[in-house]
């Protein structure tokens, strides 16, 4: 499920080049000595601190650059210390370190401190300060900004187990032109700032240059602390948490470096938490109870941003203790906007944190071959995370390696395309297929092979599965992503899943087997601060929780594509035309497909009219654009207007894009829009595919691109048997379009079994288009047809105008005789020479010829003669 991609490792990228430079100190061809190289930190720039002892036996610091691959020597102890922490300065000019009390042999009995902080002055090396001596633990890190003031400064958390958190400003000054150092050392201790007190755990964020922190008095408080390139700082967040009773034996330091001479079990560890945040404004803290004497784990993730917490208690099966080995807390790793609950050996929880209302929309694996697979066997691993990277990176610091953790689009696949027959029944449920499909389309949909290869295993799977339809999800998922990249805000009102849609939801896509959820709304978040000094991500957080809780105050926030059905049936019923700004609508989109398709001709769609369409075009616009201006009025009407626009011109064309696919998928050529030929079985596939298309875009009250109906009525008669294609027909699922039958009337010959198809689509016209299809077929019902209206149509008009007078002259081809058709000829041929004939640019019709057809039809009424 996780795919893991190598980006340090420490034997790899450090000691090969360290034992290269102690072979040449030692001057020898190969250094066989050990360096005992250990990982310190990793500062904002991705640089990565370590300490060796070299050949000297000496403590050495340096520094590993990720983009130049180049390592670098900071500074050497006179004699071998242990660094607990570590921190270098933006510069590089000041190194902060943290040293643990040597234990070895009577050392430990000297009356000293347990640490001693120290700030060394190393461009070039010169002072060094002590800033503590202390009998706790103490974390020294640098802050990062970036600043346009004089990088003469520098400024300097100090972290202590004591549970408070010192500010240290420290002003630098140049010396002989290169030479860099404290301005005033003896003053330092002056210029501390205490910031935090009463902590309990703590979290550093060097990346956005955030530090969370908890404390508790009556009930746990999240608190986070904001630093600002002016290098000032405030509270900006506060956030009640449920957590038990003492989770912390000892104050908690996350994203602070690592301390390898002070570890702590994690069977010992109450509680494990951790704080992801991404920078269009979303929130997660995530923390973990341990399983204790029951088979089970228990895990919240709190999501800001949805102003909702969701609690997991998790089977782990079996009546049998837990493993001694196994880590009784999960991994956490942000990818994306999913988090991943990782328990090695268990489960893998992929927990979909901008859609998290129902189980479905993440996915939840067990098992022991579901989880990444590390060289290091440590069961303490390290999640380091930062906003600008979509995947999550794990440390093995026993292996000393990091990865990036990306989700496997191949597993995703494999869930997706697992035999379903039968016959051969799969372990893969619909939940979670469903959230493997909406994880592949809207976190991974930018990939075009992977879009083609979901769409060919469409083509390949057609039938629905039992609790959601695969085609639905397909259209309103890749709609979803492509409207969120334009608006950040649309998450919450725009279809995701056609699961919404259902009145009735099957019991399988609200629980997962093993899983129990219970979730929190208004969870008491607050965000402080000014409004004008709000900026940036913590602007988005607000304005994402203050939104999510205004759309839950209010009913039907999502929109919901069936409700424009009433509408559309009405209209349908009514038979009216589609008003003015419903037409204006359809143009809009119609203009903006036919922008983007220019040079993508190879399937035939918007080529022709369809009014049933273009009404529904325009109803859609219409009924979507009123749901996001009473649901999201601050966006404005004219960005409103546009992303609907674009919106429905994006379901068109995704459509038009999934029939090409298909196209190329089986090699179909133009002979295809040929009606005189019998369909392939490829040419099935495909009309089976754009029917099961039909199918669920009808059920959504969606239109189609204009043009399809004809398309998928072509390969109807190519692919069917006559009676099969008639009874599509009576059923309502295949439209006869215009176009359609007047290619079948002209293409196809007029042999028995085509005169008996023509007959029989004729009389399932309207009226109107009935009458425009005789014009196109050669045949002498065709032109009787055409010989009566137009009789029809010229009586009508003398009954209108009773005023026309015959002229009585003598016409060739009368009979006297036969008074009555006289009379009937005479007073067409009057009505004639007074009035334009309305068919003649389409038919020659005369006189004589009305005549003789008239005195046919009338021996056929009196009966003298046989039909």
């Amino acid at each position: 499920m996780l795919s893991l991609k190598l980006k340090f490792d420490l034997h790899r990228d450090v000691v090969s080049d360290l034992l290269r430079k102690e072979a040449s100190v030692c001057r020898v061809k190969e250094y066989s000595g050990e360096v005992d190289t250990r990982i310190l930190n990793i500062e904002r720039d991705g640089g990565i601190l370590y300490s060796w002892k070299g050949a000297t036996g000496t403590t050495r610091i340096g520094k590993f650059d990720p983009v130049t691959r180049n390592n670098k020597l900071l500074y050497t102890f006179d004699k071998q210390v242990c660094v607990s922490s570590c921190s270098l300065n933006k510069d590089e000019t000041l190194l902060a370190v943290s040293l643990a009390q040597n234990t070895r042999g009577g050392e430990r009995l000297k009356p000293i401190s347990k640490c001693l902080t120290l700030l060394i002055e190393i461009h070039p090396i010169n002072n060094t300060k002590v800033l503590k001596a202390v009998d706790c633990r103490v974390k020294v890190q640098f802050l990062h900004q970036d600043s346009s003031r004089s990088v003469l400064e520098s400024h300097l958390l100090l972290l202590t187990e004591d549970g408070y958190v010192d500010l240290y400003h420290v002003l630098l000054t140049k010396q002989e032109g290169y030479r860099v150092v404290m301005a005033n050392p003896d003053r330092l201790s002056k210029t501390a700032e205490r910031i935090v007190e009463d902590l309990c755990w703590v979290q550093w964020d060097g990346h956005t240059q955030r530090l969370y922190y908890i404390t508790h008095k009556e009930r746990f408080l999240l608190r986070c602390v904001q630093f600002h390139p002016a290098h000032n700082c405030e509270t900006v967040l506060e956030l009640p948490l449920e957590l038990p009773a003492n989770p912390f034996h000892t104050v908690k330091f996350a994203n602070l470096g690592f301390d390898h001479y002070h570890t702590e079990r994690a069977e010992k560890e109450v509680v494990r938490m951790h704080i992801f945040t991404n920078r269009i404004g979303s929130m997660c803290v995530c923390y973990s109870q341990p399983a204790g004497d029951k088979q089970e784990l228990i895990y919240t993730v709190v999501l800001v941003h949805k102003d909702c917490s969701k609690k997991f208690r998790v089977s782990l099966g079996g009546d049998e203790p837990l493993q001694k080995a196994s880590p009784l807390h999960p991994l956490f790793i942000p990818i994306g906007y999913y988090v991943v609950v990782y328990l090695r050996g268990y489960f893998l929880h992929c927990i979909n944190t901008r859609q998290q209302e129902m189980l479905c929309h993440s996915l939840f694996l067990s098992g022991h071959g579901v989880g990444p697979v590390l060289r290091g066997q440590s069961d303490v691993l390290t999640v380091l995370h930062a906003e600008s990277e979509p995947g999550g990176r794990v440390l093995d610091l026993a292996a000393g390696t990091i990865h990036t953790a990306e989700l496997s689009s191949a597993y995703l696949l494999q869930i997706l395309q697992s035999n379903t027959s039968p016959r051969c029944p799969s372990s893969w449920t619909d939940p979670q297929r469903l959230a493997a499909l909406h994880c592949l389309l809207v976190y991974m949909g930018n990939d075009p092979n992977l879009e083609l290869k979901i769409i060919e295993w469409l083509c390949d799977n057609v039938n629905t599965f039992q609790t959601f339809d695969q085609i639905q999800e397909f259209i309103l998922a890749s709609l979803y992503r492509i409207s969120f990249e334009k608006s950040l805000g649309l998450d919450k009102v725009l279809p995701y899943s056609s699961v919404f849609e259902k009145k009735e939801l099957p019991a399988s896509l609200l629980e997962v087997p093993g899983v129990f959820c219970t979730s929190e709304s208004h969870i008491e978040s607050v965000i402080k601060g000014k409004t004008r000094s709000l900026q940036g991500f913590w602007s988005e957080l607000q304005w994402n929780t203050d939104r999510t809780r205004n759309l839950d105050a209010g009913p039907n926030p999502r929109f919901r594509s069936s409700h424009t059905a009433a509408d559309w049936n009405k209209a349908r019923s009514e038979m009216r035309p589609s008003s003015h700004h419903l037409e204006e609508n359809t143009k809009k989109v119609l203009s903006m497909v036919d922008t983007w398709c220019l040079d993508k001709k190879l399937v035939p769609l918007f080529q022709e009219e369809d009014h049933q369409q273009r009404a529904l075009i325009g109803l859609t616009v219409d009924r979507l654009r009123e749901h996001l201006n009473r649901h999201l009025p601050r966006l404005g009407k004219k960005k409103i207007d546009s992303l609907v626009v674009n919106y429905v011109a994006k379901l068109l064309e995704l459509i038009r894009h999934m029939l090409e696919s298909v196209w190329l998928k089986h090699r179909l050529g133009p002979r295809v829009l040929s009606l005189t030929q019998q369909g392939s079985p490829a040419e099935w596939s495909v009309f089976h595919f754009m029917s099961r298309i039909l199918e669920s875009v009808q059920s959504l009250c969606l239109p189609l691109p204009p043009g399809y109906h004809t398309m998928l009525a072509v390969f109807a008669v190519r692919c069917l048997p006559r009676h099969a294609f008639l009874q599509y027909v009576d059923h309502g699922f295949l439209q006869l379009t215009e176009t359609f039958v007047s290619r079948l009337m002209t293409d196809l010959d007029n042999s028995d079994a085509n005169e008996r198809l023509k007959f029989s689509i004729l009389k399932r016209l309207p009226q109107p288009m009935e009458r425009r299809i005789y014009h196109m077929w050669d045949h002498p019902v065709s032109s009787a047809s055409i010989s009566r209206d137009y009789v029809k149509t010229l009586l009508e008009k003398h009954d209108k105008n009773k005023g026309v007078q015959c002229t009585g002259r003598d016409k060739p081809g009368f009979r006297p005789e036969f008074l009555p058709l006289t009379h009937v000829a005479r007073i067409l041929s009057d009505i004639e020479e007074q009035a334009l004939n309305p068919f003649e640019e389409q038919e020659n019709v005369d006189a004589r010829f009305v005549e003789e057809t008239a005195l046919k039809q009338t021996l056929i009424l009196l009966g003298f003669e046989e039909k």
